[in-house]
């Protein structure tokens, strides 16, 4: 009774509150008391889509399928072929009215071994992984002296007589952070660390896993070459390695690691963004889209990173498939393709449809695991900032705070504002996401059901209420952008 209760005083408050704004594409002939009924009859159907999320276990099902039927799916390979056709037929099996692809052309690199060990003067085996899109070693591998730095910008700024020859260790620490601010501290030294190591003549780098777990486990990520600069072999090592080296340099400055890797580049391949669609009632050229990406690495099953993400749009996607009547504007369900190597996918995304972009209403991704949401963020009209957070205040009923307007979307997403389309981000409790992130650990049972189903009830809360919405959430200021 007190919930039912909590959800009458949420609805008379948007009543209330939204009922007195005036959004600027409402006729003036729109009586007040009406827009008051739609906004109440809209909070009613947001609490319905709320319940049946926490009652139900699709997304759950929908994971455990995708983990356990698929499994590890690295962009261009054959797993991820199959996982294209896997979501094809569990969006047209439920009942989206409308279920498609679209072509993306993917890189294609091959992990093969990595193996590590410091020779001298402590031989000792380390646990490594190649980077994604990391040169293998020349045959027989490298053997070489370490240098180490405690971050990007150390290595940038070092003497070249110091690196040259060497094998860079960055020895960045990520730092634990409920919303994953940590990550983007140190991945810098993943992305651009071979680069600024060879620019110095180093002839391979080996980083500390971009992860907060103590595991002996390392974590990939991809990582990039510059034209112009000789390409030299990249990986992680587990975060217990990155202590063991630490303590061997106390003991002793010269430390020399043996490393071999086999990746190779393959070309390039096709892969899809599948998508679904629940057609608008009566702004169907209008689009609401939520993402996620099907793509994952191939350490773990791709269960939090992105199997999860998939599950909840898709699902959240479905409830509002099922209901007696349509949204005004189309939901559009987006699993983008090839994420994990650079976005490939969601620039594809914006490329092919850069024409209808002026229709896209809004924007959000899940791609952050499935801790509970616990903040909503938007990036929309300064003006009309504090009335977009208002038409969301149900979604207190399940836990979520009302942010700011500093939202960038998600991965997939994160070039859209560039188009001027408006973006959220339903922002996840990510304080164990990456003790995972990356690793064999990205399993199932990482996945808390009811977490993941709070998750769905926001997404479908948030889907449903911009779907609906009467509020011009454009222009995007430039300043804002």
């Amino acid at each position: 009774m007190k919930h039912n209760a909590f959800v009458v005083l949420s609805v008379l408050f948007l009543g209330l509150t939204v009922g007195c704004q005036h959004p600027s594409n409402t006729s003036d002939n729109t009586s007040s008391s009406q827009i008051t009924n739609q906004t109440s009859q809209n909070a009613l159907v947001n609490q319905e889509l709320a319940q049946k999320a926490l009652n139900s276990n699709l997304a759950y099902d929908l994971v455990e399928s995708l983990t356990v039927e698929v499994g590890p799916r690295l962009a261009g390979t054959d797993k991820d072929l199959i996982a294209v056709e896997w979501a094809m037929n569990k969006l047209n099996s439920l009942g989206f009215d409308k279920v498609y692809k679209e072509a993306v052309q993917v890189p294609v690199w091959e992990r093969g071994y990595a193996n590590a060990s410091i020779t001298a003067p402590f031989a000792q085996p380390l646990v490594i992984t190649a980077l994604g899109g990391s040169v293998a070693t020349p045959k027989g591998g490298i053997e070489a002296q370490i240098v180490r730095f405690d971050s990007l910008a150390a290595l940038e700024a070092a003497d070249p007589s110091l690196v040259k020859d060497k094998i860079v260790f960055i020895d960045h620490k990520t730092e634990r952070h409920r919303n994953g601010k940590g990550y983007g501290m140190t991945v810098g030294g993943r992305s651009k660390g071979a680069v600024a190591a060879a620019k110095k003549g180093a002839v391979a780098i080996v980083i500390r896993s971009i992860g907060t777990d103590s595991d002996r486990m390392a974590h990939t990520g991809v990582m990039r070459y510059q034209q112009g600069v000789a390409k030299i072999p990249a990986a992680a090592m587990s975060n217990p390695d990155a202590d063991l080296i630490n303590a061997m340099l106390k003991r002793d400055s010269k430390i020399t690691l043996a490393l071999d890797m086999s990746s190779k580049n393959l070309g390039t391949a096709t892969s899809y963004n599948v998508i679904a669609e629940v057609t608008g009632s009566s702004k169907p050229d209008e689009i609401v889209l939520i993402g996620a990406h099907l793509d994952s690495w191939d350490e773990g099953t791709g269960a939090i990173d992105d199997g999860a993400g998939v599950a909840i749009v898709t699902a959240a996607g479905k409830l509002i498939q099922d209901l007696p009547k349509k949204p005004a504007r189309t939901v559009r369900v987006v699993l983008y393709a090839a994420e994990e190597i650079g976005l490939i996918g969601g620039k594809a995304y914006a490329k092919a449809h850069e024409q209808e972009l002026a229709k896209h209403y809004i924007a959000a991704e899940s791609d952050f695991g499935a801790g509970k949401i616990y903040q909503l963020d938007v990036k929309v009209n300064p003006q009309v900032f504090e009335q977009v957070l208002a038409e969301h205040h149900g979604m207190k009923t399940v836990g979520v705070e009302m942010g700011n307007n500093k939202a960038y979307g998600g991965p997939d997403v994160s070039m859209l504002p560039n188009y001027g389309v408006p973006v959220a981000s339903l922002r996840q409790d990510g304080t164990d996401y990456f003790d995972y992130h990356h690793t064999p650990n990205d399993t199932l049972d990482k996945i808390v059901p009811s977490a993941l189903a709070q998750n769905v009830a926001v997404y479908a809360q948030f889907a449903y209420t911009m779907a609906q919405s009467e509020i011009d959430l454009r222009p995007i200021l430039a300043k804002d952008k």
